[in-house]
Parts: C-alpha cells; sequence; structure tokens
C-alpha cells in the first residue's frame, strides 16, 4: 500500500512538471490519466503490481549490497 501511494506520488509529480513544461497537452495528460484509471479497475492490475514489487525489491537489494 505505501509503495502505491509513493508511486502515484510520483507519477502525479512527473505528470505535473510535463504539464508545466508543456512537453504534454492538457488533453494528453486527461488520456493518460483516464487509462491509468481504467486499467486499475481491469485484470491487468494485479500482474502490474507483481511487476512493480518485484522490480523494487531488486532495486532495494541491489541498494543494499552496494551499500555493505
Amino acid at each position: 500500500m505505501a509503495v502505491t501511494i509513493s508511486l502515484v506520488a510520483l507519477f502525479g509529480l512527473i505528470l505535473f512538471f510535463l504539464l508545466r513544461s508543456n512537453t504534454l497537452g492538457y488533453g494528453s495528460a486527461f488520456i493518460a490519466a483516464m487509462f491509468g484509471f481504467f486499467l486499475a479497475s481491469t485484470g491487468a492490475s494485479g500482474p502490474i503490481n507483481e511487476l512493480t514489487a518485484a522490480i523494487l525489491t531488486a532495486v532495494s537489494d541491489l541498494v543494499a549490497g552496494a551499500e555493505s
């Protein structure tokens, strides 16, 4: 749950900066947000969450190994 909230904040921040720099238009941002919203309600949300968790675990293991 904490990872999901952190990723939402991260992607929201990226979207904010893309809109602010005029790299992404408001229509495109709306389509991207709606795509994510509707994708979350499909059966693809489970595998996407598992993949994200696996990637975050791998990155944290790499960081922990580099610090040792």
